[in-house]
C-alpha cells in the first residue's frame, strides 16, 4: 500500500471518527423541582413540549426531557447547526431523525438514535452506517416472581430463546438472559 492509498484511508476513517458518538446520561440524581423542570422543557421547540409531558409519571418525563436534550445538543455537536434551526422529526416508528439540507453536510448519512430505562437514557450517532440503540435497565420484579414477571414477554421469543431464558439457572440468571434477549 503506498503512502497516498494510506493517509485516505486515515482521512476517511478520522472523518467517520467526526460523527460517531456515545452519549449515556444516569438521571437517578437529578430532582428538579417543579419550576426547574418547566424551564428546562422551555428551551425545547414547543413541538417537543407534548411528547414530553404526555407522560404522567415525573421519571417517564424526566428519561424524555433528556432524550430530546441529548438529540439537540447531539446534533448542535456534530454537525453545528444552530438550536434553533435544528428540526427534528419521527419516523412511523418513533425513530428520532433530522430534517436537512443533505448536499451541505459533511456528512449525508448522518442518522442518530436514543433509547432509555430505569435511570439511563442513552444517545448514539453515526455518520455513515444506519444507528440502533436500545438500552434496557436489569430490573428485578416487585410485585411478582421472576418466571411470573418473564412469562408476560414469552410471545416475543423464538422457542430456542425461550428455552434459553427459562432454563437460565437462578432468578438473577433467568433475568440476565432475558435481559440478553430482550
Amino acid at each position: 500500500m503506498n503512502l497516498w492509498c494510506f493517509y485516505n484511508i486515515l482521512e476517511q476513517f478520522f472523518l467517520m471518527e467526526k460523527g460517531v458518538r456515545r452519549w449515556l446520561i444516569d438521571i437517578s440524581q437529578w430532582s428538579p423541582s417543579h419550576h426547574e423542570f418547566s424551564f428546562v422543557v422551555s428551551l425545547l421547540p414547543l413541538q417537543e413540549h407534548s411528547s414530553i409531558m404526555r407522560f404522567v409519571k415525573l421519571e417517564d418525563r424526566k428519561r424524555a426531557l433528556v432524550s430530546r436534550l441529548l438529540q439537540y445538543a447531539l446534533v448542535h455537536e456534530v454537525l453545528g447547526i444552530p438550536f434553533d434551526e435544528i428540526v427534528i422529526k419521527r419516523t412511523l416508528e418513533g425513530k428520532p431523525y433530522l430534517e436537512f439540507d443533505k448536499e451541505n453536510f459533511e456528512f449525508p448519512n448522518f442518522n442518530f438514535n436514543a433509547s432509555h430505562h430505569g435511570d439511563y437514557v442513552a444517545i448514539a450517532s453515526e455518520p455513515l452506517c444506519l444507528v440502533g440503540l436500545d438500552i434496557v435497565s436489569h430490573i428485578i420484579p416487585k410485585k411478582e416472581t421472576t418466571h411470573e414477571f418473564i412469562e408476560n414477554f414469552s410471545s416475543y421469543f423464538s422457542s430456542l430463546e425461550w428455552d434459553n431464558i427459562v432454563n437460565g439457572g437462578t432468578c438473577d440468571e433467568i433475568l440476565d438472559e432475558f435481559y440478553r434477549y430482550y
